[in-house]
């Protein structure tokens, strides 16, 4: 066996299953998570520049809801919460619509650090992804498409 039948599972174990990012926003906290909560407004901050658009109305408000976005390519995904804490945390497992999440998460944590100012931490997990078709479109997925995705939502916030 040569090191190039090896390179790919070699990459894929090489490759961090959990990337994340963070910045300070001078923004409150209540008005950074209108903009993550509000699915209609998700592609205004997208850094991956994969969401076209999502129906007005589907604000997310608890666990176990399920909002629904489409892609740049037409597709349409759902994204189930799992995690939810108003203000303050905000977690979804997408999928293809009609099917079971296959397994990869999008986190956002904000810490109010003072008045107007919020630390803002999101998080792309691929842990639970064991689908090999999907794998490289994850490991695509870096912390700087992530710094992406803040550097755009801190705008919009702190444009007020």
């Amino acid at each position: 066996m040569t090191d190039a039948d090896t390179a790919p599972q070699s990459a894929l174990e090489d490759t961090p299953r959990v990337v994340s990012a963070s910045r300070e926003i001078a923004a409150p906290a209540g008005l950074i998570f209108e903009l993550i909560a509000d699915p209609a407004r998700q592609s205004e901050w997208d850094g991956n520049d994969n969401l076209a658009e999502a129906a007005s109305g589907q604000r997310v408000r608890g666990v176990g809801e399920v909002f629904s976005t489409t892609l740049t390519t037409g597709a349409v995904r759902e994204n189930h919460v799992v995690d939810f804490d108003e203000g303050l945390r905000i977690a979804w497992l997408p999928a293809p619509e009609g099917e079971q999440p296959p397994g990869h998460l999008w986190r956002w944590d904000l810490e109010p650090l003072s008045e107007g100012s919020t630390r803002v931490i999101h998080t792309y997990d691929w842990t639970d992804l064991h689908e090999e078709k999907r794998q490289e479109r994850a490991r695509a997925t870096t912390a700087a498409n992530l710094r992406a995705s803040l550097d755009r939502l801190a705008t919009l916030a702190e444009q007020g």
